[in-house]
């Protein structure tokens, strides 16, 4: 909501020095009262959008109600999936320990106030569109790993020091590659020509405290982030899983040919395939509209509205939170020893 400045009630005094100040009186001369204040000191009023209702309140009440369904649909579905891994030492490998891993930085974005936020918050994004590139290809090394080791039959569960390692590669790797979102937004200040109200906002430009070197390299990721953001978090997770796929089903057509493999293994195989496929096509379409907003913006900023901004910003956060919701449901629908592990949780709590 936004803040406007309440307005400065006349003085019943006729005093110039009140009369200058501001400050009301009552008609005996008593002294002022202290719940208001003068003109240089100007109090601040909170507006509430949604009341008194009103036709643009409509919209705002079926965005806030979408937004509170989206986010209890990923609250509950990400804590499932972690639950789920942590607590079934059969389930802990590194295909499920990337999964749970995956909905930890769905759900740990979270906004604090202040240039904190401002600085804190891009880099938890980035580094959450890091985790999600890295981890399906991770994922895909790991199906292809599959049908190539000449035990995979067997699937032994993995040592944590195993787990820990391949986790600890993309977390930190996602991390790394962020850092530069920390030095490049900042907090600024505008002053409204027509209310006179000071409002906060974080804006995307270097400090010009930073040193010559650094300055430099923030500028050029600045210039390049775009493409950057569409090469590597968008065309390289699709490229990678569908190359590897390629060649997973291109190795396991080849070995059904010369030997035969049991029919459970080949189908919690096809699951599993399909479980990378499903995360793939909903993260392609997830962040594809954050992509055409970023290129329109980038290039057409100058002849569009401030409203029109807001609401390509609105749709990009919507899809942002979509894709953390519909990610555990995915997971739990397509990955069938989750699923399984989630419906036994479910009719053990109903029958406790």
């Amino acid at each position: 909501s936004n803040l406007h400045p309440t307005k400065a009630l006349l003085p019943s005094s006729t005093d110039p020095s009140e009369q200058q100040q501001g400050v009301p009186t009552d008609g005996e001369g008593a002294e002022p009262r202290a719940n208001l204040t003068t003109v240089s000191d100007k109090r601040l009023q909170i507006q509430n959008p949604l009341y008194p209702v009103t036709e643009n309140s409509y919209s705002a009440y079926a965005v806030m109600f979408l937004s509170l369904i989206v986010f209890a649909v990923g609250i509950i579905g990400n804590l499932s999936v972690m639950c789920i891994v942590w607590h079934n030492y059969y389930m802990k490998s590194a295909w499920n320990s990337i999964l749970a891993s995956l909905a930890f930085w769905e759900i740990a974005k979270k906004r604090l106030l202040g240039d904190v936020s401002c600085r804190i918050v891009p880099f938890m994004e980035v580094s959450s569109l890091g985790v999600t590139t890295f981890s399906l290809c991770a994922l895909g090394i790991d199906r292809f790993h599959a049908a190539t080791s000449p035990q995979a039959s067997a699937r032994p569960i993995e040592q944590c020091q195993s787990i820990i390692a391949k986790l600890a590669v993309i977390w930190v790797g996602s991390m790394m590659l962020s850092v530069p979102e920390i030095l490049l937004w900042q907090l600024a200040q505008d002053t409204s020509p027509v209310s006179g109200v000071v409002t906060e906002y974080c804006t995307m430009k270097p400090s010009s405290n930073l040193p010559e070197s650094v300055y430099s390299l923030v500028l050029t990721y600045q210039n390049a982030r775009m493409w950057w953001y569409f090469g590597c978090y968008f065309w390289l997770r699709i490229l990678f899983t569908v190359s590897c796929q390629l060649v997973t089903r291109r190795i396991s057509g080849t070995e059904k040919k010369t030997e035969c493999r049991g029919t459970k293994h080949s189908q919690c195989e096809s699951h599993l395939n399909c479980t990378i496929i499903g995360l793939t096509i909903i993260y392609g379409l997830c962040t594809t509209p954050e992509n055409v907003c970023n290129i329109v913006v980038a290039y057409m900023s100058p002849d569009m509205s401030k409203q029109t901004l807001d609401l390509l910003n609105l749709i990009n956060q919507f899809f942002l939170f979509f894709k953390c919701s519909v990610t555990p449901v995915l997971l739990l629908c397509l990955c069938r020893p989750l699923g399984q592990a989630f419906m036994d949780c479910c009719c053990c709590c109903c029958e406790g």
